[in-house]
């Protein structure tokens, strides 16, 4: 995508990837809107960052997805880019029983709020002389991690869905890309300061250097290994994966 003169509104746009990158492009020259829950965090952001706009957004809620669809068609009649960033990750138990609540609420998060967005916004896209649909997945999407059984599969179905959208949109102005993240140092599950985790700062910046292509997977260097998961070894490489995590911990951090 092209990567200033874009109005983009930027969903889970308060903290950690998502507002880093929210950053990143308004200096850029972009229009950045960015989307969330939390006024306060909303408003904290907008400060620090002036001329960038909020709006207020839960995308566990159909109905909040509509009106807020309908307030940045309605503000920002040039909005060209939906970036569906939004998402939390709890662990899970995949051995053992399963809270339902929670199951629901992390799969409309993570992978229907994604698509409500996306549909309620599509229309408008399409109109536009370039558009881009972007979706934040994961490394976990091609390697799912034990201990985040649920999450790792909302961000694989995820994955899937934009597989099939891009096919889908493949005649329209609309392109659709993927980022998907290796273990990156944010408040996610919370900051470790562990040396396997990518700094965000450098998340950030090679990101924003692969976003200017036309892949439409952007991948930082560091998840490459994990994206080309060797399909009928996968059972080895996934098991040696969670072990090492098994014999390597990851510290809890401040």
């Amino acid at each position: 995508m092209k990567l200033n003169d874009n109005t983009i509104l930027i969903t889970g746009g308060t903290s950690g990837i998502g507002r880093a990158l929210a950053e990143a492009l308004h200096k850029l020259g972009n229009q950045v809107i960015i989307a969330g829950r939390r006024r306060a965090l909303l408003d904290e952001v907008t400060a620090a960052n002036p001329g960038m706009a909020a709006i207020e957004l839960d995308v566990a809620d159909p109905a909040s997805i509509a009106a807020a669809a309908s307030e940045a068609i309605s503000r920002f009649p040039t909005l060209n880019v939906l970036f569906n960033n939004a998402g939390y990750m709890p662990f899970d138990d995949p051995a053992g029983a399963v809270d339902d609540a929670e199951l629901t609420n992390l799969s409309t998060t993570n992978f229907l709020g994604p698509i409500r967005m996306t549909a309620a916004l599509i229309e408008h896209l399409k109109a536009q002389p370039e558009a881009t649909v972007l979706y934040t997945t994961s490394a976990l999407a091609f390697v799912p991690l034990a201990t985040n059984a649920v999450y790792s599969a909302t961000k694989a179905a995820l994955h899937s869905y934009a597989l099939s959208q891009r096919f889908a949109l493949r005649d329209t102005s609309v392109r659709v890309q993927e980022i998907a993240p290796p273990w990156v140092d944010t408040d996610l599950i919370y900051r470790s300061g562990d040396p396997r985790a990518m700094p965000l700062d450098a998340f950030i910046e090679q990101t924003i250097a692969a976003l200017a292509g036309d892949d439409p997977e952007v991948l930082v260097e560091a998840v490459k290994p994990l994206r080309d998961n060797p399909g009928s070894g996968e059972h080895a490489l996934i098991h040696g994966f969670n072990q090492s995590l098994v014999d390597n911990p990851i510290p809890l951090g401040a």
